[in-house]
């Protein structure tokens, strides 16, 4: 029986931006999802899935789960024309937009399927085959998720537009930074909000180029003010990034309204995160007692499901 595990991930500067080679900031968090194969007496695949998860979302993303894992298997070079296996999917990372669930269970799958058919692959050829099993949810992803998913910590990210492998840095704080992802409930599909924002874009390019110009400059900045470990800063900047994606149309009212929240509770920054149009929302928090005020209040804003974590070391 072949095992192996993905980490999940929250974007903190640069959804959608990443699709077009600007920068993004991600960071991995604790909570991830584990998988299990094992080689059973019929051809093809058979899945078990045990994720825990929003209401929903399995069944929303099972027809796009379906090509993940055949894209997986087919980079692997997993042959099951004459020997099966069967799929095991658990761990603590619950299913929610934006939290970097189907990348977790990419890199899970390649790790398991590497182990089980001692294919000896390194963490580079696992985010490599984590992509190509996320182009089944995405479509054209950015790399970014699997790339945070396989590797872990806080990784500044930059999509090669050429199609070459992507530039990433691992990066490290000096302390940890505090948490709150908190979901709406509302699960999206990747492949078509990023398919919006493209049309958007080709129909006004100007437009775009110029909310672009701006998220470059607040990039760099959050990366900065991340290092120098000025987190009222990063808030700030969170902020920021959260009203030019709803320059973008990707936020929605239920978003809007618990970053609100968040703020009045003490959040430094609070932003939507991942795909947008429902799906999640974070917040960085000053201490963890303030993490937990925060969480609170997001509990009883109506918030479908609330987390805190911690990134950075």
């Amino acid at each position: 029986m072949g095992q192996g595990s993905g980490k999940g991930k929250t974007i903190l500067f640069g959804e959608h931006f990443v699709v077009y080679g600007l920068p993004a900031l991600a960071a991995g968090i604790a909570a991830e999802t584990m998988a299990k194969v094992g080689k059973i007496d019929q051809v093809g695949w058979t899945l078990d899935d045990h994720r825990p998860a929003m209401p929903g979302y399995k069944a929303k993303k099972l027809d796009e789960q379906k090509v993940s894992i055949d894209n997986v298997l087919r980079y692997c070079n997993v042959n099951l024309s004459k020997t099966g296996i069967h799929i095991e999917l658990g761990g603590d990372l619950v299913c929610a937009s934006g939290i970097g669930a189907s990348a977790a269970s990419c890199v899970a799958l390649a790790r398991a399927l590497s182990d089980e058919f001692s294919l000896g692959l390194n963490n580079s050829q696992i985010n490599a085959a984590a992509f190509e099993g996320e182009k089944g949810y995405h479509g054209t992803p950015s790399g970014i998720d699997n790339t945070a998913s396989t590797f872990g910590g806080l990784v500044w990210y930059i999509r090669n537009l050429e199609g070459g492998p992507p530039t990433f840095e691992k990066l490290k704080l000096k302390k940890l930074a505090h948490l709150v992802i908190a979901s709406t409930g509302i699960t999206a599909s990747t492949i078509e909000v990023v398919g919006d924002v493209r049309a958007k874009k080709d129909e006004n390019p100007e437009w775009f180029d110029e909310i672009a110009r701006e998220y470059e400059n607040l990039v760099h900045s959050g990366r900065d003010a991340l290092l120098q470990l000025d987190f009222s800063k990063v808030g700030k900047l969170m902020n920021r990034n959260h009203e030019l994606l709803q320059e973008l149309t990707v936020s929605c009212k239920e978003l809007d309204a618990l970053t609100k929240v968040a703020r009045e509770n003490g959040a430094l920054g609070s932003k939507m995160t991942g795909t947008g149009r429902g799906g999640n929302m974070i917040s960085l928090a000053p201490d963890e007692a303030t993490r937990d005020s925060i969480a609170k209040a997001l509990e009883q804003a109506g918030a479908a499901g609330v987390w805190t974590t911690s990134f950075g070391l």
